[in-house]
């Protein structure tokens, strides 16, 4: 059938009516177990046609590659966007797995609004929550990423309690949840047990903004009645680097663009602590599918590498084929000077020398996910944005056949 071949895409339409709250957040981590009233996991897994799974902010750069990862699996997909309209936007969704057995659907919904939410996951037995903001700067007003992160979980884990058929939400979360304070002692490895304190000054409104999301979504669990409870599962991936589908690509791999767009002459001194992005995808799938990642959160991490190093690993692949690629270290008073003007660069300043180090156990152990090599997620993140057109293509460049699982 035509829509086997292309995906073509079944679209719901709704009004939206600004409505937003607020509570207060304490923590209380807990596992749920609903599974005496909806079937099992494993045969969701198994028996696609039962397992329709909601994926909020479909169009984005992580939740493409869940898409993707998803139909990949037989699984059926209904996806929220802000404008169902927005063909730039919906193309991605239509094509990022052509094979789908299903079309992917869409469901025009905000996170600010409630208008939408109840039609978008009706019927659905899996919720996959990736939607909220990720600026590539500090916002002037930090509500406007903390508001959307926060009230958008509640309500995606309210109206996923309201429908009655939800077995498992799995929360997009970050490694900034487990730790974000940068005056914090080093010479440990971190692990899901920690918590970001988001009292901490000087803490990036992105982590905070993520931390109050999570901490809000397991209060949220743990407060529902028996007969409305669901279990959640957090994923939370450092810094995702790979290859963007057909263009959409997020602010995490802006690290390598620069490199590429000479927006970054000077080397910083910085550190960081990475995953790659199809990485970050399998394990979406598993922490829906496997029984023991219920009630966990799961750290998405492939190691630690120093922004020069990934310079150097720019600098053999690509000064061939007619890409300049900085090498010279910027000094930190240089950087702390243009923290006042780029608010981008003002972020970078306070991590300058540090190494953060997390565990993987989870994501290995639990999940069955391996992580891929650094140096191939760096790579793969300059090839796909060259052969994206986000990075002009050199009349050296050698075009290179991507991974896309």
């Amino acid at each position: 059938m035509w829509w086997r071949r292309t995906g073509i895409l079944t679209v719901h339409r709704q009004t939206h009516v600004a409505k937003v709250a607020r509570s207060p957040l304490p923590l209380l981590f807990v596992s749920c177990d609903s599974s005496a009233r909806l079937p099992s996991l494993r045969s969701l897994a198994m028996a696609q046609d039962n397992g329709l799974v909601l994926v909020t902010g479909a169009s984005g750069f992580i939740a493409l590659h869940v898409v993707r990862a998803l139909l990949k699996q037989g699984f059926r997909v209904r996806g929220t966007v802000r404008d169902a309209k927005n063909d730039r936007k919906t193309k991605p969704l239509r094509t990022c797995y052509p094979e789908a057995q299903h079309p992917v659907e869409l469901a025009e919904a905000d996170l600010l609004d409630d208008a939408g939410w109840a039609d978008a996951v009706k019927g659905c037995q899996l919720v996959v929550h990736v939607a909220s903001p990720f600026p590539n700067a500090e916002p002037n007003d930090p509500d406007d990423v903390i508001r959307p992160a926060v009230e958008g979980t509640r309500r995606v884990l309210k109206f996923a309690a309201d429908a009655g058929t939800v077995r498992r939400v799995v929360l997009t979360s970050t490694m900034g949840a487990v730790h974000g304070e940068v005056d914090t002692p080093a010479d440990r490895e971190y692990d899901e047990n920690d918590w970001t304190n988001v009292d901490f000054k000087g803490l990036e409104t992105y982590a905070k903004s993520k931390t109050l999301a999570e901490k809000a979504a397991w209060d949220f669990v743990n407060a529902l009645p028996a007969a409305k409870r669901f279990e959640l599962v957090t994923v939370n991936p450092s810094l995702v680097f790979g290859p963007p589908l057909h263009g959409t690509y997020g602010t995490s791999i802006e690290v390598v663009k620069r490199l590429l767009d000479k927006s970054t002459p000077l080397i910083p001194y910085v550190n960081f602590a990475v995953c790659d992005v199809r990485d970050v995808a399998k394990a979406h799938v598993q922490a829906l599918i496997v029984p023991e990642a219920a009630g966990q959160r799961h750290i998405i991490n492939s190691g630690n590498v120093w922004l020069k190093d990934m310079a150097h690993m720019l600098r053999e692949e690509l000064s061939c084929q007619g890409y300049y690629i900085p090498f010279l270290s910027a000094p930190n008073i240089g950087l702390w000077l243009v923290g006042f003007i780029d608010r981008s660069a003002k972020m970078l300043y306070p991590r300058v020398g540090k190494v953060f180090k997390f565990s993987n156990k989870r994501m290995r152990e639990v999940l069955k996910v391996e992580p891929r090599p650094i140096r191939e997620s760096v790579l793969d993140t300059a090839h796909g944005l060259i052969q994206a057109g986000i990075i002009h293509e050199a009349p050296k460049y050698v075009r290179k056949e991507l991974r896309l699982d």
